[in-house]
């Protein structure tokens, strides 16, 4: 594989790179991106084989799947099912920006992202070059440009340090987020259950959310009798955070450190 970075803050090199991360993504390879929370490695979400490319160059398993970034809030409808209205009131509310939510995925969706036991948490990221490229490719698995265990990348040639010839395309933006600053990752909630439940406090704090829904619930709750006794997995990374959690609660979560679908036990890992 041919590796090529482009230096997007040139306008002439971000219309060449944004071009080739768009091929590249078609061709069922990856890319490293920014997005508002650190750099993601980001791959088509339905693809299967685009997907384990990811995991390999990331060194994770099937165990820990990536969480899925979309271009707009109404790509959401598309892709999970039982959407709560308090989900979708913080969706509207912080879409986008550093806001994971994990759904119930629509059973019909032709992909594979790993043990996600029938969820899919996703994310509108706040950052410019990432929605253009997710509005030209669709929604794409992403998860922080690291390799499991190591710190977020917060610029593309970070992330080359770790990923290497794996990645064919990279796409620097400067830093995410700002040089000098620490990566914070994004705030995961679980709306899968009866109560929305926040399972890793970021960027958003569980009061701001509970604000807006006081039936939230932080993370560890108390079991509730009618709440299924499986949770779902959610990571993710995708992709952009810090600390890589997984993307199904086993996850316990564009790109920033990582959540997944109802992950959040795994060890936290960052996530876009």
């Amino acid at each position: 594989m041919t590796t090529t970075s482009y230096n997007c803050t040139n306008d002439d090199q971000r219309v060449e790179g944004l071009a080739h991360a768009q091929k590249a993504i078609a061709a069922k390879q990856v890319i490293v991106m920014p997005t508002d929370t650190v750099y993601g490695i980001a791959a088509d979400a339905f693809s299967p084989q685009a997907v384990a490319t990811l995991l390999a160059a990331k060194g994770r398993g099937r165990n820990m799947p990536p969480p899925v970034l979309i271009p707009r809030i109404g790509t959401m409808e598309g892709l999970a099912t039982d959407i709560p209205d308090d989900a979708r009131k913080l969706a509207e509310k912080y879409w986008p920006g550093p806001l994971t939510i994990i759904f119930h995925a629509q059973p019909s969706l032709t992909w594979d992202l790993g043990e996600t036991v029938g969820t899919v948490a996703l994310r509108v990221p706040d950052d410019q070059l990432a929605l253009d490229l997710l509005t030209a490719t669709g929604p794409l698995a992403v998860s922080s440009a690291n390799r499991t265990g190591q710190p977020a990348a917060q610029t593309a040639s970070e992330a080359r340090e770790q990923l290497a010839e794996s990645v064919e395309v990279y796409l620097e933006g400067g830093f995410r987020p700002l040089e000098g600053t620490e990566p914070v990752p994004s705030t995961i909630v679980d709306a899968t259950g009866l109560r929305l439940r926040v399972v890793r406090e970021g960027a958003i704090s569980l009061a701001a959310i509970q604000r807006m829904v006081p039936s939230a619930l932080g993370n560890d709750p108390e079991p509730e009798a009618a709440e299924p006794a499986e949770t779902p997995v959610a990571e993710a990374e995708a992709a952009t955070e810090s600390v890589e959690t997984p993307v199904a609660e086993q996850e316990t979560a564009a790109a920033e450190p990582e959540p997944a679908a109802k992950d959040e036990a795994a060890p936290a890992e960052s996530q876009p």
